[in-house]
């Protein structure tokens, strides 16, 4: 089965919203979670710390240059993810919906192609 990454994205305004819930929105989730393990769709699931703790390592010059965060100008974050799966891009959207977010958040779905699907070089 395809597997499919769904790539939570907020604001400052929804993370904010976020937190001033986090007790519910952690329960919410937790819920969530355990109804996608009894499905078996679940295969991973992680949140990540604040944008403000990690670094950008930029590589648009001669050397890469490291940088702390928050980044800039950046106005959706990614803020975790769930990786699923599933039988269909369909059905990882159906999941998609059901992701408890605070409003303003924006959760994208992408296929993770398989090993067979990555271009091979030849050695």
């Amino acid at each position: 089965m395809p597997k499919y990454l769904l790539i939570m994205r907020g604001t400052d305004e929804s993370n904010a919203a976020m937190m001033a819930n986090i007790d519910e929105m952690m329960a919410t989730t937790r819920q969530f979670i355990e109804e996608m393990v009894k499905a078996g769709v679940l295969l991973a699931a992680e949140g990540l710390d604040d944008p403000g703790q990690g670094v950008v390592v930029d590589f648009s010059g001669e050397a890469p240059v490291v940088t702390d965060g928050p980044y800039g100008e950046t106005k959706e974050l990614f803020g975790g993810f769930f990786l699923l799966d599933v039988a269909s891009k369909q059905e990882a959207v159906e999941w998609a919906k059901r992701v408890p977010a605070a409003p303003g958040s924006k959760i994208e779905v992408r296929r993770v192609p398989g090993s067979d699907e990555v271009p091979q070089v030849d050695e």
